[in-house]
């Protein structure tokens, strides 16, 4: 999966999401939350977990921590995106139902290898309409060198699942794709089964469910130009 997604549906939309994923109490500690037309690396993302009291929607930086066989010489940490082998020890730890999360998305993005070298930007979603959905995740808190410049923080982190790409996706990038949730009965499949029926869900969607909805933009704008620029300067600062 390429380092890059969008969400652009509106606060309220991701709420009655999460509502509908509960029948318990819920929260919501996202605060004012602008559209988010690209979502890339060590940015902070809404994802949806499991509490102690209910569900909640929170924000957490993309990126959870990485081995420690790949840490050595190196000063800081920036994460690792996407996970894909849950037979890992490192991984396995947080594939219980308390870190397990979905992160909320509305298309997601790869780069199309073309015979000049150059790799434009192709964005994928359901339709056109860009309706809002899931990745299945997984999250954590953890102390970490993130940034050099920034020294230790402790911070929420979240990564995406991933699987086999399906035949719109691998005719751009043949490596892998997001593992996509399709409906309530998956999300709470994802959030809440026992491990086993949980990785059921690590498979490709099937062919067809998925469309090209744009090409060669570094950002998935669907939202109006005002709520771009805003949303701009307000990532940067959660970085």
């Amino acid at each position: 999966m390429c380092n890059l997604y969008s969400l652009t549906k509106s606060q309220d939309a991701i709420r009655q999401l999460v509502r509908a994923l509960t029948e318990g109490a819920w929260t919501d500690s996202t605060g004012n939350m602008p559209p988010l037309p690209g979502i890339y690396p060590d940015y902070a993302a809404p994802i949806v977990r499991n509490r102690e009291a209910g569900r909640e929607l929170s924000m957490a930086r993309w990126g959870m921590p990485s081995p420690a066989s790949v840490l050595v010489g190196k000063k800081s940490d920036s994460g690792v995106t996407n996970v894909r082998n849950t037979e890992s020890a490192h991984w396995r730890r947080w594939l219980i139902p308390e870190h397990r999360c979905v992160v909320p998305f509305t298309s997601f993005a790869e780069n199309e290898v073309l015979p000049d070298g150059k790799r434009p930007t192709v964005w994928f979603a359901f339709d056109e309409s860009r309706p809002l959905a899931c990745f299945a995740g997984i999250w954590t808190r953890w102390t970490s060198v993130r940034k050099v410049k920034e020294g230790e923080t402790t911070n929420d982190l979240f990564a995406i699942l991933t699987t086999a790409p399906n035949a719109e996706v691998g005719a751009i990038h043949p490596k892998a794709m997001p593992v996509i949730l399709r409906d309530a009965a998956e999300i709470d499949q994802w959030m809440s089964a026992p491990l086993p029926e949980a990785l059921k869900l690590q498979r490709p969607l099937p062919d067809g469910s998925l469309k090209i909805v744009l090409r060669g933009e570094k950002q998935d704008g669907e939202a109006p130009e005002p709520a771009k620029a805003l949303a701009r300067p307000q990532q940067a600062s959660l970085f």
